[in-house]
């Protein structure tokens, strides 16, 4: 067992953090960090145009993808049946999720990550959210915008990210019970987070 490669998953709110959590705690212990490169492993080894699955992802436009797959105009390559319906570009980069996890140890940002690994023998599952006021100030520093705007995208990123979590999984996004460990940032700041993840993935997977 201590030989077979183990996975991370990070669920997490908008401008919690927990990107860079995930980041800093994949640099801690040497394994590959996994977000927006799950695309590129989706299109090798789909040969399908990044942009489908950029489409499809789960920051952007679920919704109206979602839309168009449910609609009866939405046609061509987003209707449920074709080989780019959501559904079918969720699923391939899901098997893209799954080969990375079999290959070698990594951390995994979103996309259901633990849903999909929910078999995997070597899996710790997080969840990392911060106090809302938190978020829409690192919100402003990071993206330039005013703090009405900021409000607007913690809102609508939370939405958007537990919609595509809750349609694709049996499970409910944020729910403490979905996750092993859920870590507030706003208790311990980012550093202090990040050490006591560390210590609770180390202790949970025996490293």
């Amino acid at each position: 067992m201590q030989n077979t490669p183990f996975a991370i998953t990070i669920g997490r709110q908008i401008g919690s953090g927990g990107r860079l959590t995930g980041k800093r705690v994949a640099e801690a212990l040497g394994v590959d960090f996994l977000d927006r490169e799950l695309i590129d492993m989706a299109v090798a080894e789909s040969g399908i145009s990044k942009q489908h699955f950029e489409r499809a992802d789960e920051k952007k436009g679920f919704f109206a993808n979602l839309f168009a797959s449910a609609s009866p105009y939405g046609g061509g390559m987003l209707s449920s049946a074709g080989p780019l319906s959501q559904e079918n570009l969720f699923k391939i980069q899901s098997d893209a999720i799954r080969h990375a996890a079999e290959r070698r140890s990594c951390v995994i940002v979103g996309r259901c990550a633990d849903y999909v690994l929910r078999d995997h023998p070597r899996l710790v599952n997080l969840f990392v959210a911060a106090d809302f006021d938190d978020r829409v100030r690192r919100l402003m520093d990071l993206a330039g915008v005013a703090r009405a705007e900021a409000e607007r995208m913690a809102r609508q990123g939370d939405e958007r990210r537990a919609s595509f979590y809750n349609y694709y999984s049996t499970r409910t996004w944020g729910a403490a019970t979905t996750y092993d460990l859920c870590v507030n940032t706003s208790r311990l700041g980012l550093d202090r987070t990040v050490d006591y993840v560390l210590r609770f993935v180390r202790s949970a997977l025996s490293l």
